[in-house]
């Protein structure tokens, strides 16, 4: 663990980045799988979902600009990326719901582990709450894309 001031704040910006990339990869995958689901509930949760992300990225940008960080660029991830295309071509090639589920469900993982990385580093108290909350609402979107996987393939 880094034990310079400077240290500290390269790993806290590193870690909040990480999130950040993970939660831009999942509003736009989110997004375009809400598009592709033909259940409306369904649909609607992608979208919501989809908006969540946006707005927790927006609340760790927050956090980096309070600690002097200003340049926060948004990229998502190369991984985040290919899940996407992923999602897409099932989704012209006719892919089923559950299928999309599946994808949503393997590409959630990246964010899931980024926020356990970020919460294994040495953060300030009001930043880490603010990861477990996410966190707490990442993890019940995922099960709940579970859930809705494992009903879709139960009733097929």
């Amino acid at each position: 663990m880094p034990t310079t001031t400077e240290g500290k704040n390269q790993e806290f910006e590193a870690a909040l980045k990480a999130v950040i990339r993970t939660l831009e990869d999942g509003q736009k995958g989110m997004a375009q799988i809400g598009e592709q689901m033909k259940d409306k509930k369904l649909r609607r949760f992608f979208l919501a979902e989809s908006l969540k992300r946006a707005n927790f990225r927006g609340e760790l940008e927050n956090e980096l600009h309070r600690h002097g960080i200003a340049n926060v660029e948004e990229s998502g991830t190369m991984t985040g990326a290919l899940y996407r295309a992923w999602a897409g071509l099932k989704a012209s090639l006719g892919g089923s719901e559950q299928s999309l589920l599946a994808t949503a469900e393997e590409a959630d993982q990246e964010t899931v582990d980024a926020y356990k990385d970020a919460l294994d580093q040495d953060l300030p108290v009001p930043v880490r709450q603010l990861l477990v909350e996410q966190q707490t609402q990442i993890l019940s979107a995922r099960d709940f894309i579970r859930d809705s996987r494992t009903e879709l393939k139960a009733a097929s």
